[in-house]
This record gives structure tokens, sequence and C-alpha cells, in this order.
């Protein structure tokens, strides 16, 4: 569960990290975010290839590619966050003992039904607006750039 539960923050992370930097239809890569959040890139790649299998990113390949969201902020639940890494998640540990299976593992199960209630209720728009509302700078409209040729 615990293992689940970390990759889930982490890909809330990443999915807030890109709804907040790749405004303006702008991309955000691995390298960025990894910077921003002091995570490996190859720690987080994984997450980013769930998340777009599943729709809720899309990837855009070449020198200025990385990746968008894939539907608008304000439509993307928390839980639609969750069920994508739930989907791809290696089973729970399996841990052996009464002990363990009669108390701990139930416990374990009704935090993480409590958690899923509660992603249910929030968007990824609400944690963007958070985010403004705390201060923190978004990337300005890029300004259009002349094109340049040369052979």
């Amino acid at each position: 569960m615990q293992g689940l539960r970390d990759r889930t923050v982490t890909a809330i992370f990443i999915m807030l990290d890109i709804a907040f930097h790749g405004m303006h239809g702008n991309t955000v890569s691995a390298t960025e975010i990894a910077h921003r959040s002091g995570m490996a890139r190859r720690g987080i790649e994984p997450l980013l290839q769930v998340l777009s299998r599943s729709g809720l990113l899309s990837g855009v390949r070449g020198p200025h590619g990385g990746y968008r969201l894939g539907h608008p902020a304000r439509e993307i639940l928390l839980s639609d966050i969750h069920q994508a890494i739930a989907a791809r998640h290696d089973r729970m540990e399996r841990r052996n003992g009464p002990l363990f299976n009669t108390v701990i593992r139930p416990f374990l199960n009704q935090m993480e039904g409590m958690l899923e209630r509660e992603y249910r209720k929030i968007t990824l728009d609400e944690l963007v607006r958070q985010a403004e509302s705390h201060g923190l700078p978004r990337p300005e409209r890029p300004v259009a750039q002349a094109a340049t040729f040369s052979i």
C-alpha cells in the first residue's frame, strides 16, 4: 500500500507540474519536472509513461517535446491519477502472519478507501488555483519568434 501511495503522490505532483508550467500549449519535459522536484528523471519516467498510456498526458516527440495534459485540468480528478497508477502497480507486498493480515492489512485498506473518496472531490485545476493563490509564479506566454532559415 505504501508504495502505491508514494507513486500516487508523485504522479499527482507530475500532473500538477505539467498543468502549472505547461500553459499556452507548451510542453513540459521530464528533465524540467525532475529539476523542479528534486527527483531523478529515471524515477519519474515510468510514471510519465503510465500517465500517457492512460490518456491523462499526451507525449510530444522531438527537440521541443515533452508532455501536455491529455484533458483540461478542470476535468482531471485526483482519483483519475490514482486509478491510472493503481492499475499498473504491482500487487501489494505479501506479508505473512495473522497479526499483519488481521489488523494492519484491513487498516491500510480502510485508509486507502478514505484517500480514494477524497481524491474524487478534487480536480487538478483546483490544485493549480491553490498554487496560484500562494503566489507561485507561472511561465509567461511565450513570445513568438520569427522563423530563421540557414543552410
